[in-house]
Protein backbone atom coordinates (compact mmCIF):
# COMPACT_ATOMS: atom_id res chain seq x y z
CA UNK A 1 0.00 0.00 0.00
CA UNK A 2 0.96 3.41 -0.87
CA UNK A 3 0.43 6.41 1.43
CA UNK A 4 1.36 10.25 0.96
CA UNK A 5 2.19 12.51 3.70
CA UNK A 6 2.03 16.06 3.08
CA UNK A 7 3.25 18.81 5.34
CA UNK A 8 5.40 21.71 5.48
CA UNK A 9 7.17 21.02 8.40
CA UNK A 10 10.24 18.34 7.88
CA UNK A 11 10.09 16.95 11.21
CA UNK A 12 6.35 15.56 10.90
CA UNK A 13 6.82 14.58 7.23
CA UNK A 14 10.00 12.28 9.18
CA UNK A 15 8.13 11.00 11.80
CA UNK A 16 5.67 9.56 9.73
CA UNK A 17 7.55 8.49 7.29
CA UNK A 18 9.33 6.24 10.11
CA UNK A 19 6.31 5.30 11.82
CA UNK A 20 4.47 4.18 8.25
CA UNK A 21 7.60 2.65 7.00
CA UNK A 22 8.04 0.48 10.04
CA UNK A 23 4.85 -1.29 9.34
CA UNK A 24 5.21 -2.25 5.63
CA UNK A 25 4.19 0.57 3.95
CA UNK A 26 5.56 2.72 0.93
CA UNK A 27 5.51 6.46 2.40
CA UNK A 28 5.95 9.05 -0.22
CA UNK A 29 6.14 12.71 1.34
CA UNK A 30 5.45 16.24 -0.05
CA UNK A 31 5.79 19.84 1.63
CA UNK A 32 2.97 21.57 0.10
CA UNK A 33 -0.52 20.85 -1.77
CA UNK A 34 1.22 21.14 -5.16
CA UNK A 35 4.21 18.39 -5.01
CA UNK A 36 1.36 16.33 -3.67
CA UNK A 37 -0.69 17.09 -6.63
CA UNK A 38 2.11 16.17 -8.83
CA UNK A 39 3.37 13.07 -7.04
CA UNK A 40 -0.60 11.73 -7.18
CA UNK A 41 -0.34 12.43 -11.16
CA UNK A 42 2.60 10.34 -11.39
CA UNK A 43 1.73 7.53 -9.88
CA UNK A 44 -1.29 5.38 -7.87
CA UNK A 45 -1.54 5.87 -4.36
CA UNK A 46 -4.22 4.68 -1.52
CA UNK A 47 -4.18 7.00 0.96
CA UNK A 48 -3.35 10.80 1.63
CA UNK A 49 -2.46 12.18 5.07
CA UNK A 50 -2.47 16.00 4.73
CA UNK A 51 -1.70 18.60 7.25
CA UNK A 52 -4.24 21.18 7.46
CA UNK A 53 -2.30 24.33 7.61
CA UNK A 54 0.56 24.85 5.23
CA UNK A 55 0.85 28.03 2.97
CA UNK A 56 -0.33 28.54 -0.31
CA UNK A 57 -3.29 25.57 -0.33
CA UNK A 58 -4.36 24.21 3.22
CA UNK A 59 -5.21 21.09 3.66
CA UNK A 60 -9.06 21.38 2.70
CA UNK A 61 -8.63 22.96 -0.74
CA UNK A 62 -5.61 20.04 -1.24
CA UNK A 63 -8.00 17.11 0.13
CA UNK A 64 -10.65 19.12 -2.27
CA UNK A 65 -8.69 18.76 -5.30
CA UNK A 66 -7.40 14.90 -4.59
CA UNK A 67 -11.18 13.86 -4.39
CA UNK A 68 -11.99 15.50 -7.40
CA UNK A 69 -9.22 14.11 -9.53
CA UNK A 70 -8.64 10.71 -7.24
CA UNK A 71 -11.53 9.87 -5.62
CA UNK A 72 -10.50 6.48 -4.89
CA UNK A 73 -7.74 7.64 -2.59
CA UNK A 74 -8.37 7.74 0.95
CA UNK A 75 -8.24 11.10 2.40
CA UNK A 76 -6.93 11.96 5.92
CA UNK A 77 -6.67 15.27 7.85
CA UNK A 78 -3.71 16.35 10.52
CA UNK A 79 -5.08 18.97 12.34
CA UNK A 80 -4.88 20.85 15.62
CA UNK A 81 -7.49 21.03 18.39
CA UNK A 82 -8.21 24.53 17.96
CA UNK A 83 -8.98 23.94 14.25
CA UNK A 84 -12.95 23.51 14.19
CA UNK A 85 -13.64 25.27 11.16
CA UNK A 86 -11.12 23.96 9.01
CA UNK A 87 -12.17 20.71 9.92
CA UNK A 88 -15.56 21.48 8.64
CA UNK A 89 -14.24 22.73 5.96
CA UNK A 90 -12.08 19.62 4.87
CA UNK A 91 -15.04 17.60 5.21
CA UNK A 92 -17.49 19.55 3.36
CA UNK A 93 -14.89 20.00 0.40
CA UNK A 94 -12.35 16.98 0.58
CA UNK A 95 -14.61 14.50 1.94
CA UNK A 96 -12.18 13.22 4.29
CA UNK A 97 -12.62 10.14 5.95
CA UNK A 98 -11.07 10.85 9.15
CA UNK A 99 -9.23 13.92 11.39
CA UNK A 100 -5.95 13.15 13.39
CA UNK A 101 -5.79 15.38 16.36
CA UNK A 102 -1.99 16.88 16.68
CA UNK A 103 0.23 15.57 18.89
CA UNK A 104 -1.63 12.00 17.51
CA UNK A 105 -0.81 8.71 19.23
CA UNK A 106 1.14 6.34 17.23
CA UNK A 107 -1.06 3.54 17.95
CA UNK A 108 -3.99 5.20 16.94
CA UNK A 109 -2.54 7.00 13.86
CA UNK A 110 -1.81 3.29 12.59
CA UNK A 111 -5.23 1.99 13.85
CA UNK A 112 -7.39 4.59 11.80
CA UNK A 113 -4.48 4.33 9.08
CA UNK A 114 -5.30 0.46 8.96
CA UNK A 115 -9.30 1.03 9.31
CA UNK A 116 -8.96 3.38 6.14
CA UNK A 117 -7.07 1.05 3.81
CA UNK A 118 -8.93 -1.73 4.39
CA UNK A 119 -12.33 0.29 3.97
CA UNK A 120 -10.63 1.32 1.16
CA UNK A 121 -10.23 -2.75 -0.11
CA UNK A 122 -13.50 -3.53 0.68
CA UNK A 123 -15.20 -0.40 -1.49
CA UNK A 124 -12.63 -1.62 -4.45
CA UNK A 125 -13.70 -5.17 -4.25
CA UNK A 126 -17.39 -3.77 -4.41
CA UNK A 127 -16.91 -1.98 -6.92
CA UNK A 128 -15.02 -4.75 -8.85
CA UNK A 129 -17.49 -7.18 -8.37
CA UNK A 130 -20.54 -4.77 -9.65
CA UNK A 131 -18.05 -4.04 -12.79
CA UNK A 132 -17.76 -8.01 -13.39
CA UNK A 133 -21.41 -8.64 -12.08
CA UNK A 134 -22.21 -5.73 -14.97
CA UNK A 135 -20.20 -7.41 -17.62
CA UNK A 136 -20.72 -10.82 -16.78
CA UNK A 137 -24.64 -10.26 -17.20
CA UNK A 138 -24.13 -8.51 -20.81
CA UNK A 139 -22.45 -11.68 -21.80
CA UNK A 140 -25.82 -13.59 -20.65
CA UNK A 141 -27.92 -10.78 -22.43
CA UNK A 142 -26.07 -11.40 -25.77
CA UNK A 143 -26.33 -15.54 -25.18
CA UNK A 144 -29.27 -15.45 -24.63
CA UNK A 145 -30.22 -12.83 -27.15
CA UNK A 146 -28.18 -15.48 -29.51
CA UNK A 147 -29.81 -18.67 -28.17
CA UNK A 148 -32.85 -17.49 -28.54
CA UNK A 149 -32.53 -16.34 -32.21
CA UNK A 150 -31.12 -19.35 -32.93
CA UNK A 151 -34.15 -21.09 -31.33
CA UNK A 152 -36.51 -19.36 -33.26
CA UNK A 153 -34.57 -19.70 -36.42
CA UNK A 154 -34.58 -24.15 -35.44
CA UNK A 155 -38.63 -23.38 -34.54
CA UNK A 156 -39.32 -21.69 -37.78
CA UNK A 157 -37.33 -24.56 -39.64
CA UNK A 158 -39.09 -27.30 -37.66
CA UNK A 159 -42.51 -25.72 -38.65
CA UNK A 160 -41.40 -25.58 -42.31
CA UNK A 161 -40.20 -28.61 -42.29
CA UNK A 162 -43.23 -30.48 -40.74
CA UNK A 163 -45.81 -28.22 -42.84
CA UNK A 164 -43.65 -29.54 -45.71
CA UNK A 165 -44.15 -33.35 -44.76
CA UNK A 166 -48.05 -32.84 -44.55
CA UNK A 167 -47.99 -31.29 -48.01
CA UNK A 168 -46.12 -34.00 -48.80
CA UNK A 169 -48.68 -36.23 -47.48
CA UNK A 170 -51.56 -34.79 -48.96
CA UNK A 171 -50.13 -34.96 -52.06
CA UNK A 172 -49.63 -38.66 -51.85
CA UNK A 173 -53.62 -39.15 -50.80
CA UNK A 174 -54.37 -36.94 -53.38
CA UNK A 175 -52.93 -39.18 -56.10
CA UNK A 176 -55.06 -42.02 -54.45
CA UNK A 177 -58.04 -40.54 -54.82
CA UNK A 178 -60.00 -39.38 -57.58
CA UNK A 179 -59.61 -35.33 -57.39
CA UNK A 180 -57.83 -33.46 -59.71
CA UNK A 181 -53.75 -32.88 -59.19
CA UNK A 182 -53.86 -29.72 -56.79
CA UNK A 183 -57.65 -29.91 -54.70
CA UNK A 184 -56.36 -30.44 -51.18
CA UNK A 185 -54.45 -27.03 -52.00
CA UNK A 186 -57.39 -25.46 -53.41
CA UNK A 187 -59.41 -26.32 -50.37
CA UNK A 188 -56.86 -25.42 -47.84
CA UNK A 189 -55.77 -22.03 -49.41
CA UNK A 190 -60.18 -21.22 -49.71
CA UNK A 191 -60.83 -22.37 -46.24
CA UNK A 192 -57.20 -20.34 -44.94
CA UNK A 193 -58.60 -17.09 -46.75
CA UNK A 194 -62.49 -17.63 -45.36
CA UNK A 195 -60.65 -18.33 -41.70
CA UNK A 196 -58.25 -14.85 -42.10
CA UNK A 197 -61.66 -13.33 -44.07
CA UNK A 198 -63.25 -14.21 -40.39
CA UNK A 199 -60.31 -12.85 -38.34
CA UNK A 200 -59.46 -16.31 -36.39
CA UNK A 201 -56.19 -16.31 -34.26
CA UNK A 202 -53.27 -17.49 -36.12
CA UNK A 203 -53.17 -20.76 -34.23
CA UNK A 204 -56.57 -21.21 -35.68
CA UNK A 205 -55.95 -20.40 -39.34
CA UNK A 206 -53.09 -22.63 -39.68
CA UNK A 207 -54.87 -25.36 -38.32
CA UNK A 208 -57.84 -24.89 -40.76
CA UNK A 209 -55.12 -24.81 -43.36
CA UNK A 210 -53.63 -28.17 -42.78
CA UNK A 211 -57.24 -29.68 -42.18
CA UNK A 212 -57.85 -28.59 -45.75
CA UNK A 213 -54.95 -30.53 -46.81
CA UNK A 214 -55.58 -33.62 -45.34
CA UNK A 215 -59.31 -33.63 -45.61
CA UNK A 216 -59.30 -36.78 -47.56
CA UNK A 217 -56.62 -38.75 -45.66
CA UNK A 218 -59.48 -41.07 -44.15
CA UNK A 219 -60.43 -41.77 -48.06
CA UNK A 220 -56.67 -43.09 -48.58
CA UNK A 221 -58.18 -46.59 -48.09
CA UNK A 222 -61.00 -46.39 -50.61
CA UNK A 223 -61.49 -49.13 -53.17
CA UNK A 224 -61.31 -47.51 -56.48
CA UNK A 225 -65.31 -47.80 -57.42
CA UNK A 226 -65.66 -45.96 -54.36
CA UNK A 227 -63.65 -43.02 -55.03
CA UNK A 228 -64.81 -42.62 -58.92
CA UNK A 229 -68.43 -42.44 -57.46
CA UNK A 230 -70.55 -39.14 -56.53
CA UNK A 231 -71.25 -38.92 -52.71
CA UNK A 232 -74.78 -38.77 -54.45
CA UNK A 233 -75.26 -41.83 -55.95
CA UNK A 234 -73.35 -43.85 -52.84
CA UNK A 235 -75.50 -46.37 -51.42
CA UNK A 236 -75.15 -49.16 -48.42
CA UNK A 237 -71.47 -50.28 -47.64
CA UNK A 238 -69.99 -47.81 -49.63
CA UNK A 239 -71.78 -44.90 -48.28
CA UNK A 240 -71.27 -45.65 -44.46
CA UNK A 241 -67.43 -46.24 -45.36
CA UNK A 242 -67.85 -42.86 -47.12
CA UNK A 243 -69.78 -41.67 -43.74
CA UNK A 244 -66.66 -43.02 -41.82
CA UNK A 245 -63.79 -41.02 -43.48
CA UNK A 246 -63.43 -37.92 -41.33
CA UNK A 247 -62.90 -40.33 -38.09
CA UNK A 248 -60.89 -42.50 -39.44
CA UNK A 249 -58.35 -39.47 -40.37
CA UNK A 250 -58.79 -38.33 -37.16
CA UNK A 251 -57.50 -41.44 -35.85
CA UNK A 252 -54.60 -41.25 -37.94
CA UNK A 253 -54.19 -37.64 -37.03
CA UNK A 254 -54.14 -38.56 -33.37
CA UNK A 255 -50.53 -39.78 -32.68
CA UNK A 256 -49.12 -35.98 -33.22
CA UNK A 257 -50.49 -33.78 -30.22
CA UNK A 258 -49.71 -30.71 -32.79
CA UNK A 259 -52.14 -31.72 -34.99
CA UNK A 260 -55.19 -31.97 -32.26
CA UNK A 261 -57.02 -28.79 -33.41
CA UNK A 262 -56.59 -29.92 -37.13
CA UNK A 263 -57.61 -33.59 -36.16
CA UNK A 264 -60.85 -32.16 -34.30
CA UNK A 265 -61.73 -30.38 -38.05
CA UNK A 266 -61.14 -33.16 -39.74
CA UNK A 267 -63.26 -35.09 -38.38
CA UNK A 268 -66.37 -33.07 -37.87
CA UNK A 269 -66.13 -31.96 -41.79
CA UNK A 270 -69.14 -33.59 -42.73
CA UNK A 271 -71.50 -32.20 -39.88
CA UNK A 272 -74.55 -29.82 -40.81
CA UNK A 273 -75.24 -26.36 -39.47
CA UNK A 274 -79.01 -28.24 -39.02
CA UNK A 275 -77.85 -31.18 -37.16
CA UNK A 276 -78.27 -33.58 -39.99
CA UNK A 277 -74.63 -34.43 -40.34
CA UNK A 278 -72.04 -37.12 -39.58
CA UNK A 279 -70.49 -38.67 -37.46
CA UNK A 280 -71.86 -37.10 -34.56
CA UNK A 281 -75.12 -34.66 -35.59
CA UNK A 282 -73.87 -31.50 -33.66
CA UNK A 283 -75.87 -28.85 -34.06
CA UNK A 284 -74.82 -25.20 -35.56
CA UNK A 285 -72.20 -23.57 -33.44
CA UNK A 286 -71.42 -26.59 -31.37
CA UNK A 287 -69.17 -27.79 -34.72
CA UNK A 288 -66.23 -26.49 -34.67
CA UNK A 289 -65.61 -23.35 -36.51
CA UNK A 290 -63.06 -24.84 -38.68
CA UNK A 291 -64.92 -27.65 -39.72
CA UNK A 292 -67.97 -25.50 -40.87
CA UNK A 293 -65.09 -23.78 -42.60
CA UNK A 294 -63.58 -26.59 -44.39
CA UNK A 295 -67.12 -27.75 -44.98
CA UNK A 296 -67.83 -25.60 -47.37
CA UNK A 297 -64.30 -25.17 -49.13
CA UNK A 298 -64.07 -28.68 -50.01
CA UNK A 299 -67.81 -28.93 -51.15
CA UNK A 300 -67.32 -25.91 -53.46
CA UNK A 301 -64.25 -27.20 -55.32
CA UNK A 302 -66.29 -30.81 -54.97
CA UNK A 303 -69.11 -29.85 -56.51
CA UNK A 304 -66.80 -28.32 -59.77
CA UNK A 305 -65.02 -32.08 -59.93
CA UNK A 306 -68.30 -34.20 -59.57
CA UNK A 307 -67.12 -35.55 -56.28
CA UNK A 308 -70.54 -34.60 -55.36
CA UNK A 309 -72.87 -34.83 -57.61
CA UNK A 310 -73.28 -36.66 -61.03
CA UNK A 311 -71.82 -33.56 -63.31
CA UNK A 312 -69.27 -31.11 -63.02
CA UNK A 313 -70.66 -27.56 -62.14
CA UNK A 314 -69.07 -24.00 -63.60
CA UNK A 315 -67.55 -22.13 -60.37
CA UNK A 316 -71.04 -19.52 -60.30
CA UNK A 317 -73.12 -22.87 -60.25
CA UNK A 318 -70.96 -24.15 -57.62
CA UNK A 319 -71.23 -20.88 -55.64
CA UNK A 320 -74.81 -20.49 -55.81
CA UNK A 321 -75.71 -24.02 -54.16
CA UNK A 322 -73.34 -22.80 -51.24
CA UNK A 323 -74.75 -19.66 -50.83
CA UNK A 324 -78.49 -21.65 -50.76
CA UNK A 325 -77.43 -23.97 -48.01
CA UNK A 326 -76.88 -21.43 -45.80
CA UNK A 327 -78.18 -22.23 -42.51
CA UNK A 328 -78.94 -25.78 -43.32
CA UNK A 329 -76.12 -27.37 -44.59
CA UNK A 330 -73.10 -24.25 -43.59
CA UNK A 331 -72.92 -21.62 -41.17
CA UNK A 332 -74.52 -18.23 -42.10
CA UNK A 333 -71.75 -16.63 -41.43
CA UNK A 334 -69.24 -18.61 -42.63
CA UNK A 335 -71.09 -18.62 -46.23
CA UNK A 336 -71.36 -14.55 -46.08
CA UNK A 337 -67.48 -14.76 -45.50
CA UNK A 338 -67.02 -17.41 -48.34
CA UNK A 339 -68.73 -14.67 -50.78
CA UNK A 340 -66.63 -11.57 -49.75
CA UNK A 341 -63.70 -14.20 -50.34
CA UNK A 342 -64.65 -15.53 -54.20
CA UNK A 343 -65.99 -12.01 -55.00
CA UNK A 344 -62.69 -10.55 -54.21
CA UNK A 345 -63.64 -9.04 -50.43
CA UNK A 346 -60.14 -10.93 -49.06
CA UNK A 347 -56.96 -11.59 -50.84
CA UNK A 348 -54.58 -14.04 -48.98
CA UNK A 349 -51.77 -13.12 -46.64
CA UNK A 350 -49.22 -14.47 -49.17
CA UNK A 351 -50.96 -12.16 -52.17
CA UNK A 352 -50.77 -9.33 -50.17
CA UNK A 353 -46.80 -9.70 -49.67
CA UNK A 354 -45.58 -11.57 -52.80
CA UNK A 355 -44.45 -10.91 -56.50
CA UNK A 356 -44.84 -13.55 -59.39
CA UNK A 357 -41.66 -13.91 -61.64
CA UNK A 358 -40.61 -16.24 -64.10
CA UNK A 359 -38.16 -18.37 -63.59
CA UNK A 360 -35.42 -16.69 -65.54
CA UNK A 361 -36.46 -13.27 -63.30
CA UNK A 362 -34.82 -15.55 -59.93
CA UNK A 363 -31.67 -14.48 -58.22
CA UNK A 364 -30.21 -16.36 -55.48
CA UNK A 365 -31.67 -15.27 -51.91
CA UNK A 366 -34.87 -14.82 -53.14
CA UNK A 367 -37.13 -16.92 -50.78
CA UNK A 368 -40.80 -18.75 -52.20
CA UNK A 369 -43.67 -17.64 -50.60
CA UNK A 370 -45.98 -19.96 -52.28
CA UNK A 371 -45.27 -23.61 -53.22
CA UNK A 372 -44.05 -24.31 -56.49
CA UNK A 373 -46.46 -26.71 -57.66
CA UNK A 374 -46.40 -28.26 -61.13
CA UNK A 375 -49.37 -28.41 -63.38
CA UNK A 376 -50.06 -31.73 -61.97
CA UNK A 377 -50.32 -31.05 -58.40
CA UNK A 378 -46.73 -31.82 -57.92
CA UNK A 379 -44.84 -29.88 -55.18
CA UNK A 380 -41.41 -29.46 -56.85
CA UNK A 381 -40.36 -26.52 -53.87
CA UNK A 382 -41.88 -25.74 -50.27
CA UNK A 383 -43.05 -21.84 -49.51
CA UNK A 384 -40.16 -19.85 -47.61
CA UNK A 385 -37.38 -22.30 -49.44
CA UNK A 386 -34.54 -20.05 -50.08
CA UNK A 387 -33.53 -19.94 -53.61
CA UNK A 388 -29.70 -20.51 -54.73
CA UNK A 389 -28.33 -21.04 -58.51
CA UNK A 390 -28.70 -25.11 -58.36
CA UNK A 391 -32.65 -24.50 -57.24
CA UNK A 392 -32.74 -21.96 -59.77
CA UNK A 393 -31.53 -23.80 -62.50
CA UNK A 394 -33.14 -27.11 -61.42
CA UNK A 395 -36.87 -24.80 -62.01
CA UNK A 396 -35.42 -24.03 -65.56
CA UNK A 397 -34.52 -27.44 -66.71
CA UNK A 398 -38.09 -28.85 -65.25
CA UNK A 399 -40.12 -26.03 -67.35
CA UNK A 400 -38.13 -27.07 -70.58
CA UNK A 401 -38.65 -30.83 -70.15
CA UNK A 402 -42.11 -30.40 -69.08
CA UNK A 403 -42.99 -27.74 -71.70
CA UNK A 404 -44.88 -25.31 -69.56
CA UNK A 405 -44.27 -22.29 -66.95
CA UNK A 406 -44.20 -22.75 -63.58
CA UNK A 407 -46.09 -20.07 -61.25
CA UNK A 408 -43.20 -18.77 -59.05
CA UNK A 409 -44.17 -16.47 -56.31
CA UNK A 410 -41.36 -14.85 -53.78
CA UNK A 411 -41.83 -12.08 -50.89
CA UNK A 412 -41.42 -8.76 -52.22
CA UNK A 413 -39.30 -7.94 -48.72
CA UNK A 414 -36.68 -10.28 -50.16
CA UNK A 415 -36.49 -9.17 -53.87
CA UNK A 416 -34.83 -6.15 -53.35
CA UNK A 417 -32.97 -7.54 -50.93
CA UNK A 418 -31.66 -10.53 -53.56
Amino acid sequence: MTILCVDDEPNILSALRRLLRGKGYQVLTADSGAEGLELLAQQPVDLVISDMRMPVMDGARFLAQVRERWPGTVRLLLTGYSDVQSIQDAINCGEIYRYITKPWDDNDLLLIVRHALERRALEQDKLRLEALTRQQNEELRLLNASLEQKVEQRTHQLKANFLTTIKILSGIAEMRGSSLPGHTRQVAELARRIAVQLKLEAREVQDVFIAGLLHDLGRIGFADDVLRTPVTALQGDALAQYRKHPVRAEHLLMPLADLAGTAAIVRHQLERFDGQGFPDRQLGFAIPIGARILALAADYYNLQQGALVQRHLRAEEAKSLILDGAGKRYDPAVVQAFRQVVDGGVRGVAEAHDLELLSGELVPGMVLSRDVVSRDGLMLLAADHVLDARMIQQLQDFEKKSGSRLPIFVQRSRVDAA
